[in-house]
């Protein structure tokens, strides 16, 4: 897979991690349904882990199932993901989960292959 330019579907989520608002999170398979690729967590977290650090796409608004940030919390990149989540106003338990009810973001499903970006617009 090469990391630039982005494939459409790279592309695709992209687009749907940009569409989720500040102060808010959606996990793998949220954004994998909006950005029309149902069941395509993992390619997520692929996009996410290409992205070049001056990057305007929000990835810090991604977090696992759990409502948790995937990454170790403590360390490099979980720390900062943390630490931009707080700064939006989401706030932890004490065992390191948002709650997805609060803070989780109401994105719109785009039909399988149909995401912005995706060539089939």
């Amino acid at each position: 897979m090469p990391a630039y330019p982005p494939s459409s579907l790279y592309t695709a989520i992209y687009n749907a991690v940009r569409s989720i608002p500040s102060g808010r999170v959606a996990n793998y398979g949220r954004v994998a349904l909006a950005a029309g690729l149902p069941g395509q967590a993992r390619l997520e977290g692929y996009a996410l882990h290409r992205l070049p650090d001056d990057t305007d796409v929000p990835w810090h608004r991604v977090v696992n199932a759990r409502g948790e940030i995937s990454l170790d919390q403590h360390f490099g990149p979980g720390r900062t993901q943390r630490a931009l989540l707080e700064a939006e106003g989401v706030s932890f338990d004490s065992q390191g989960r948002l709650d997805l009810t609060r803070f989780g973001a109401r994105l719109v499903p785009q039909r399988p292959g149909m995401g912005k970006g995706s060539g089939n617009s």
